[in-house]
Parts: structure tokens; sequence; C-alpha cells
């Protein structure tokens, strides 16, 4: 899933490390989602989205996901 998250973090100056400690996760968990190798969780989502004050739909591209 492609996500703003890098771009926001680049916006904002925080390494992925920084964004990490402020959601609760690791770092590596950061990487895989940014690389689009790992969905975040919902509440993970909602911790990130919150963090840089958007909505989740803000930050994470759910166009490619399939229609139930």
């Amino acid at each position: 899933m492609k996500t703003k998250i890098k771009e926001l973090r680049k916006q904002y100056k925080l390494s992925q490390e920084e964004l990490a400690l402020a959601v609760g996760t690791t770092r590596q968990t950061i990487t895989s989602i940014e690389c689009e190798k790992y969905i975040a969780s919902l509440i993970l989502a909602y911790k990130i989205a919150k963090y840089f004050n958007l909505s989740i739909e803000e930050v994470f591209d759910f166009s490619e996901v399939e229609e139930i």
C-alpha cells in the first residue's frame, strides 16, 4: 500500500526512528511500511495520521485496495 509517510517525515525533518518512537513502533516497521512491504494495522495507521494531524486517507492510499 502506498503512503505519504516518507514525504511527511522529510517535510517535518523526522528520522524513521523519531517517528517510530512517537507512534510506539520500531524503525524497521516504519521502513517496511514506506517500502510497501508491510501494511500498517488500523491502530498504527491512526497513530501515524494523528501524529501528522491528518486523516488516515490523507496518509495512506487506498486506491489499489480491492473492493469487497
